[in-house]
């Protein structure tokens, strides 16, 4: 805390904010004042604005098991075992873990961890907590299925049983949120959730602002601001204008069209770091035509990629040769796609689909930046080769219900490959028991099984890539762009590092 200045009121640079007035932007305010931003944040509070909105705080939701936005939270209000921190793995609420044999695991504690309720974080806690997940069938349910066993010897020691070897234990617990074994169930949890992170729930509207305060008893130190207030402004423009303006501290993904206005600014700093967040269109391969894999390759060759990424992206993306971005650990390079409606046209034929047919693509405005524009480019490839797709720009919740009822034809969204490795996403949605896509195959099955077993190293690595090839080549989806995070910050802001999983630490963030 030391040597943290803070600007009186929680706000900054009111020669700016004059300035925006004067040019007649006073109804801006007015609007940020509805997301929880200027004058509703406790004086010196860490104002952040991420790009898609917080809908439930439940650590055990399944609709938001795997959410980008909820995780941020939930990363500033709750513990987990162990935490990662750049590329490696470090100790949570767990001092060391070591592996007996193939399927044991045990996990040393931390001792004199409290709750901001007072009450006392325990093995027993930790035993409620991964038995609950496992009850509640969510996008996280992969993670763990192969944990056959977990129980508490003694308060500080919690023992993990698999039915084979699972070596990525660790890295799946970076997502496994301890909250006390009496709350696992307790739907309170979903607005004011009790937890052991370095903040406090203090107010919450879904899909519009959290309010966190600073949890002085926390175990890592106090957190260097005194409160986090976290609005959903849904509009890019009005965010902007907030950043400028000094109402908004912190504002991320920037996008890619948008970073002109905002580098330079007065005030304003910002950072880019390839990230591991990307872009997918699933097809629903259980629904007719995409049961058919020459239907899916033809959409595929539809598309021209390259273009689309450097006339949309420029800088603030990488056209993706893999289903996971390259920077994750599990990453192989595929052939992409060649651009070729002619051939496109043909695989249509040979379907039975020569006169083209139509479809439906959903997508929610908020999932990423040029969303809408990325949607409009597809579609339009498509149209070009006779396939019409009826475009669904639906709200977030609605969203994620048909997305986990497969109510859908195609669905496009970003995905963060949280943990950085290719477990969480490639052994997580493409398994046959995962049914995320309708798709189903049992080589792949057994290939990511063993992958699933196998220790870090290249060994691991190579069965993973080897899914990144099966998953490719039988085009579930297609994979375009893995994005640069593009995060503006008032200059004034200290210690705050870019995330390549969109989840930057927020409680080491100070203000000089």
């Amino acid at each position: 805390m030391t040597g943290v200045r803070r600007t009186e009121g929680g706000h900054g640079r009111p020669g700016r904010r004059d300035f925006l007035a004067m040019a007649g932007l006073g109804a801006t305010a007015v609007l940020l004042s509805g997301c929880g931003v200027g004058s509703a944040a406790p004086r010196g509070a860490l104002r952040a604005a991420f790009g898609q909105p917080v809908t439930d705080l439940d650590p055990y939701n399944a609709a938001t098991a795997v959410d980008e936005a909820s995780l941020i939270v939930k990363r500033l209000v709750f513990d987990t075992l162990v935490r990662r921190e750049g590329e490696e793995l470090v100790p949570g609420l767990a001092t060391g873990w070591r592996r007996e044999g193939d399927t044991r695991w045990v996990f040393t504690l931390r001792r004199g961890v409290a709750y901001h309720d007072g009450s006392e974080v325990t093995a027993r806690d930790v035993v409620a907590c991964l038995k609950h997940t496992q009850q509640v069938p969510s996008a996280q349910t992969p993670l763990w299925a192969t944990v056959t066993g977990v129980e508490a010897p003694d308060d500080h020691t919690v023992v993990f049983t698999t039915d084979g070897p699972l070596g990525s234990l660790p890295v799946n617990l970076t997502l496994l949120f301890v909250t006390p074994a009496r709350l696992v169930a307790d739907p309170e949890q979903k607005r004011s959730p009790v937890g052991s992170g370095p903040f406090r729930v203090t107010g919450f509207t879904p899909s519009t602002s959290v309010e966190l305060a600073r949890f002085d008893d926390y175990w890592g130190g106090p957190a260097e601001l005194p409160a986090v207030s976290m609005p959903y402004i849904a509009e890019t423009s009005t965010a902007i204008t907030a950043l400028l303006g000094g109402d908004v501290d912190l504002l991320w993904p920037v996008p890619p069209d948008q970073l002109p206005e905002v580098t330079g600014a007065s005030g304003v700093t910002v950072e880019s770091v390839p990230s591991w967040t990307y872009y997918f269109n699933w097809f629903n391969c259980s629904r007719r035509p995409f049961d058919d894999p020459d239907v899916r390759r033809a959409l595929c060759q539809a598309v021209n990629v390259p273009q689309i990424v450097e006339s949309l992206f420029g800088r603030g993306g990488r056209q993706m040769r893999a289903p996971i971005p390259e920077t994750v650990a599990g990453f192989a390079p595929q052939e992409p796609w060649r651009y070729d409606p002619d051939a496109a046209r043909r695989l249509l034929a040979r379907a039975g689909l020569g006169r083209g047919f139509s479809t439906s693509m959903m997508w929610f405005d908020a999932t990423g930046p040029l969303a809408r524009e990325l949607a409009q480019a597809l579609i339009s490839a498509w149209a070009d080769v006779g396939v019409t797709v009826a475009p669904q720009s639906i709200e977030k919740a609605m969203w994620l219900e048909r997305l986990n009822t497969l109510d859908w034809d195609m669905n496009l969204q970003t995905n963060t490959v949280t943990t950085g490795d290719a477990a969480f996403t490639i052994g997580r949605l493409y398994t046959s028991e995962a049914k995320r896509l309708g798709y189903a195959n049992k080589e792949l099955d057994a290939l990511l099984t063993r992958a699933a077993g196998a220790p870090e190293g290249p060994g691991r690595d190579a069965l993973y890539g080897d899914a990144c090839g099966t998953i490719w080549s039988d085009a579930v989806g297609l994979f375009p762009v893995t994005l640069v995070t593009g995060y503006g910050r008032a200059k004034e802001l200290t210690g705050f590092t870019p995330a390549a999983n969109n989840q930057p630490d927020l409680a080491v963030v100070g203000r000089r």
